[in-house]
C-alpha cells in the first residue's frame, strides 16, 4: 500500500490515538487521496469546506489547488496540531475551526463559500445527516459534494428503480449522485471493517421543486410515509396519507402507477405525478 506519509507514527509520536466514537479512520492512501482530488477537479476559482481534516493530509493538498479552504475538525487535539503545520509550512488559504460540522453555519462565511465545493472523509455516521445538511441549505448549497463514505451507503445514494430508498430520493431530488471509485478498507488507519467509495454530487440546486411546483415538506413527507411500512405496497403505505386505502388507489392509478406498486420501484418523476394527485 503507497503510503501519503507515516500518518500512524506521526501522530503516536505526539501521544495521540484515533477516537472510536468519532469514527476516525484517516486514509494514508496516496493513490486514493489523489483521486479524491481528482473528483473534485478543483480550479484556483474554486473555495473548499472540507470536513473532518483529521492529519491534514487531504487538507493541505486540497490547499495546492483551491483559492481557500476552511478545514473543520471535531477533534481539538488534530485542530491544533493542523493550525501548527499550516503555520509551519507557510500556508495562508486555510482557515481551521475547531467545530461540529453539524453545527456549521455557512453564512457566517458567506464571502468565502460563494462558490464552494464540500469535500471530505468523514465518519460513517455522519454521511445522512450531513448530506441533508448541506443540500436543504437554503442560500449557501455547495456546487458540488465529494465525500468517501461506506461503500454500501454509496451505492443506497445512487440506487435506481426498483432499488429506490428515502436516502436516493433525498439527494436525487436535489442532485445528480455518482461512484467515482471504490476505497478498501486497508487504505485507512485504523483499518474500518468496511470498504468505503468515493461519492460525488453535481449539479446541485432546488430546481426541481420550482419545476414542478411542489413544496419540499409535501415531497418529504410524502416518501417517509410510504417507506415507513416496508414490503409494503403504496396502497397500504399511503392508506392514511390521503384518508383511506380506497382513496389511495384512485390517485395511484391517476399517477399511472399500479395499485400494486412499492415505493422501491418509483422514481423521481413517478413521485412528482403522486403528490400532484
Amino acid at each position: 500500500m503507497e503510503i501519503i506519509n507515516n500518518t500512524p507514527a506521526i501522530l503516536k509520536k505526539r501521544r495521540f490515538s484515533p477516537n472510536k466514537l468519532l469514527g476516525q479512520n484517516f486514509l494514508i492512501s496516496r493513490k486514493f487521496r489523489q483521486k479524491i482530488i481528482e473528483a473534485a477537479n478543483l480550479s484556483p476559482e474554486d473555495s473548499v469546506l472540507e470536513v473532518g481534516a483529521g492529519d491534514g493530509t487531504l487538507t493541505f493538498e486540497i490547499a495546492k489547488f483551491a483559492s481557500s479552504v476552511i478545514a473543520i475538525e471535531k477533534d481539538a487535539k488534530l485542530a491544533s496540531l493542523l493550525q501548527e503545520i499550516a503555520i509551519e509550512r507557510k500556508i495562508k488559504n486555510i482557515i481551521i475551526i475547531n467545530g461540529d460540522i453539524l453545527k456549521f453555519a455557512p453564512k457566517k462565511f458567506a464571502e468565502k463559500l460563494k462558490n464552494y465545493k464540500l469535500i471530505g472523509n468523514i465518519p460513517y455516521y455522519l454521511t445522512s445527516r450531513l448530506l441533508r445538511k448541506f443540500l436543504e441549505e437554503e442560500k449557501l448549497k455547495p456546487k458540488e459534494i465529494i465525500l468517501t463514505v461506506q461503500k454500501e451507503v454509496a451505492e443506497r445514494i445512487t440506487a435506481i428503480p426498483p432499488h429506490m430508498n428515502i436516502l436516493a430520493l433525498s439527494v436525487q431530488i436535489y442532485g445528480k449522485p455518482e461512484i467515482m471509485e471504490k476505497i478498501p478498507a486497508d487504505a485507512f488507519w485504523p483499518k474500518p471493517k468496511v470498504d468505503s467509495a468515493i461519492i460525488k454530487i453535481s449539479e446541485i440546486s432546488d430546481d426541481f421543486f420550482a419545476k414542478n411546483k411542489i413544496e419540499q415538506k409535501n415531497f418529504f413527507s410524502l416518501i417517509k410515509t410510504a417507506f415507513s411500512k416496508k414490503r409494503k405496497t403504496l396502497a397500504n403505505s399511503l392508506s392514511k396519507y390521503f384518508g383511506d386505502k380506497k382513496t389511495a388507489e384512485e390517485k395511484i392509478k391517476k399517477a399511472g402507477l399500479h395499485k400494486t406498486a412499492r415505493p422501491e420501484e418509483l422514481n423521481l418523476e413517478n413521485w412528482v405525478k403522486l403528490l400532484l394527485q
